[in-house]
């Protein structure tokens, strides 16, 4: 077995809500992908509202996702 270094600031281990000094590769990973998900959530709501699709209905949305379908299709 092989032991990795890695240093995290105070805020960072804070943030990632880290609440030991020893974790496996699999705990950390679990630690960052949550983080990444998190992340990412953040970035698509930002995008919806910036152009507009927050708005829309789901059936406005499942109609505009059959639309590219079709066109996608009918190539």
């Amino acid at each position: 077995m092989k032991n990795l270094t890695i240093t995290l600031t105070d805020a960072e281990y804070e943030k990632l809500g880290v609440n030991k000094e020893t974790l496996s590769f699999a705990e950390l990973f679990e630690i960052i992908k949550d983080e990444i998900s998190k992340h990412n959530l953040n970035v698509v709501t930002e995008l919806a509202a910036k152009y507009g699709v927050s708005e829309m209905s789901m059936d406005e949305i499942n109609e505009e996702i059959k639309a590219v379908r079709d066109a996608k299709n009918n190539r």
